[in-house]
Parts: structure tokens; sequence; C-alpha cells
């Protein structure tokens, strides 16, 4: 059983980059009036208080969403500020949203969710928190869950990819996974998360994703400095394939934000 909970580290400067994009997308997709699916392989509990003994104590939070929010980096019409505002509202302003409940807050009743969580005491809180909202939560290894639901009904959507990546491995059979991915769901929006650490692990795996000349791949990297010393994580990074037009003005946005840090 993998040991990581994402409560240590919930609205840090990489949430901040994933949740941006993420939320660009959903907003996008969701301008047509045609029912999608959401798809998440990796979904940790869906909501977290960044007031919590774990959060406070990495300072990670204070140094990713509440700076980003303190310097004004979500204007009013960009659509994660209308997330934290409908999450801070039903559960109090310390609330932050996983992806899961950015995703909630964005589609629509017709949209179906599909969210993966293996840790039993991360599932049962992502159970609780997705209750509202209609949407399917299994206690299943997320590349089995994708693996089996793929092509989803609707067959319009996104399928996010975030693993914890405790399992080094998983930067070797993520290019293959995800191509797999793109075969049986080849107008999926399928994105892939992935943290950039100070040995730069992860070179070889985006190499290996741009060498299979997939549809509309782009890819977005920002770098920020380490919350901690010692901390390895310097940056973090998106892989989108059949990603939606226009989202590169969103990449140059979020990249002259980070490039201040």
């Amino acid at each position: 059983m993998l040991s990581y909970q994402h409560i240590y580290h919930a609205g840090n400067l990489a949430d901040v980059q994933k949740h941006a994009l993420l939320a660009w997308v959903l907003n996008y997709l969701t301008r047509k009036d045609k029912p999608l699916s959401y798809v998440e392989m990796h979904s940790g509990r869906g909501l977290y208080k960044l007031d919590a003994e774990e959060a406070v104590r990495t300072g990670e939070a204070a140094a990713g969403i509440k700076r980003a929010q303190q310097e004004g980096w979500f204007g009013p019409d960009h659509p994660m500020t209308q997330v934290l505002e409908s999450v801070q509202n039903r559960h109090g302003n310390a609330a932050y949203p996983g992806s899961p409940l950015v995703a909630a807050n964005l589609l629509r009743d017709q949209d179906s969710l599909h969210f993966a969580e293996l840790h039993p005491q991360e599932h049962a809180a992502l159970a609780l928190a997705m209750s509202p909202y209609g949407a399917k939560v299994y206690q299943q290894d997320g590349f089995a869950l994708a693996q089996s639901l793929l092509p989803p009904t609707p067959r319009r959507g996104m399928l996010l990819i975030d693993p914890s990546y405790e399992v080094k491995t998983d930067y070797d059979r993520l290019p293959g996974i995800i191509t797999k991915l793109h075969r049986k769901w080849n107008v999926g929006v399928i994105a892939l998360w992935y943290p950039i650490l100070s040995d730069k692990r992860h070179q070889a795996m985006i190499r290996a994703l741009k060498s299979q000349n997939l549809p509309k791949a782009v890819c977005h990297e920002v770098k920020f400095p380490p919350v901690r010393k010692g901390h390895r994580m310097v940056g973090s990074g998106m892989f989108i394939i059949n990603a939606p037009f226009g989202i590169e003005d969103e990449m140059k946005r979020l990249s002259a934000l980070f490039d201040q840090l």
C-alpha cells in the first residue's frame, strides 16, 4: 500500500499550476452544450483544509495558493476563482479543492465524473467530499480503472493522470501507458502532471512522450524555489494530448507569473 497523502502538499505551487490548467481546460470543454466525461486516476481525498497541522507544518500552501491569491494570479473571470469561491463558501475559508473538486465545481449535471483512489482513508474522504456531486468513486488502482473505463460514455472529455511517483518505475512506464490509453480514446484530452525534481528524472519520460507524435500535444513546465532546505521539488509540468485551442495563452500567462518568484 502506497503511503502518499497530499494534505502535506495541498495548495503548493505545483497545485497552482496543475489546477489552473485543469480549470482552464474544463471551462473550455463546457462551452459546448454537449455532455462530457471526466476521469481521474489518482484522486486523493478531494478536499483539504489548509489550517490542518500537516499543511501548516510544511508551509507549502503559504508559498503556493495563498501567495497566488494575495498577488492576484486569478482574475474574477478565471474559472479557478469560481472554484475557490464555491469551495470556500461551502467548506470555510481554509478549504482548498483537490482536482476532483475543481472538476466537480466546473462540470454540469449532464457530465459524468469518475475518480479512482486506492488508499483506504483517502478513498473514504474522497467519497464523502464527492457525495453531493453524483460522482462515481472507485477504490481501485487508477491505471486499472482507466484501462477498463476508456473510452467512457459520453465520449467527449478529459483524463487526468496525477500519480504520486512514489514508484520510480512510473517515469518509465507512463509513456507506454498513455500511448495505449490514447489509442483507446483518441478524442479525449489526456493530461499528465509530473514533478520536476532536482535530479531531472522526468526528462526521459517527456522525451519518450514527445517521440510518440501524439496529436495536439503541448508541454508546460514551471520552476519555483524549493519550499525548504533540501526539498527536491523545484518545479512541475503538465503534458497534454488533444490540448484545446488557446491553452498556450494560459500557459504563457502562468509562466510569466512563476518567472517572478
